[in-house]
């Protein structure tokens, strides 16, 4: 049944690609395995995911060693600066970057190891209060702090837009990060990119990938219901 989950988001990425006149290639599929076993993660792999993204840096730090090691980790849960120590030569790339400090730290962290962490700046697109996240305005002021950081790549923007019913709903939050990575891909900061868009998950990835969804990160749509009491 996973196996059949997995193919069908597939072609369901394909499907929106085609619908917006967009290479399939473009678009990456993260399986969000947060309070999964690693013996499901297993049966992901096995049919063909390689991109599995945690919410928890225990979690990560729990599988990593158990799961092969040509897995794409990706952090895409609020971090704490104290915990970044535990993942930094794990993870290919972290989803949640919201503030100075926690660049700061992770660029502290990195040094230490001689790598260069990819990230992505995490946006409150819908500024719902309880969610984490710059405020659109607040983004270009924190890319151009971090600009000269060596130990950091800043890859793109990230978004968790509003749970609701109709997907629809979330099209002008996809389209408002999108045309906020345009509009700073525009200024040339330098140590800037803004190739990945991360954002759409199991309710919502196929208006996300119609909006220019580079990553989307979905979890129900695969594994099923979370187990909520991990």
């Amino acid at each position: 049944m996973l196996a059949d989950n997995l193919r069908e988001v597939q072609k369901n990425i394909e499907k929106a690609c085609e619908k917006s006149h967009r290479n399939s290639e473009e678009v990456t599929l993260i399986a969000v395995s947060k309070t999964k076993p690693v013996e499901i993660l297993q049966e992901a792999y096995d049919a063909g995911a390689r991109f599995f993204g945690e919410n928890k840096v225990q979690e990560i730090t729990a599988k990593y060693p158990e799961l092969p090691k040509d897995i794409h980790w990706h952090m895409i849960g609020h971090l704490q600066r104290n915990k970044i120590k535990y993942i930094i030569d794990k993870v290919d790339m972290i989803h949640s970057v919201d503030s100075l400090r926690l660049a700061e730290a992770i660029e502290h962290e990195a040094a230490k190891h001689d790598l260069v962490m990819p990230i992505l700046l995490e946006v409150n697109v819908a500024e719902e209060d309880t969610k984490f996240g710059l405020k659109m305005d607040e983004v270009v002021p924190l890319l151009e702090k971090i600009s000269d950081f060596s130990h950091i790549q800043v890859e793109g923007l990230m978004t968790i837009a509003p749970f609701v019913d109709d997907p629809e709903e979330n099209r002008q939050v996809f389209r408002d990060l999108k045309q906020l990575s345009v509009d700073i891909g525009k200024k040339n900061i330098n140590n800037i990119n803004m190739r990945v868009l991360s954002m759409g998950m199991t309710g919502d990835y196929q208006v996300a990938v119609e909006e220019g969804a580079t990553m989307v990160r979905v979890g129900t749509g695969i594994f099923g219901a979370r187990n909520y009491a991990v």
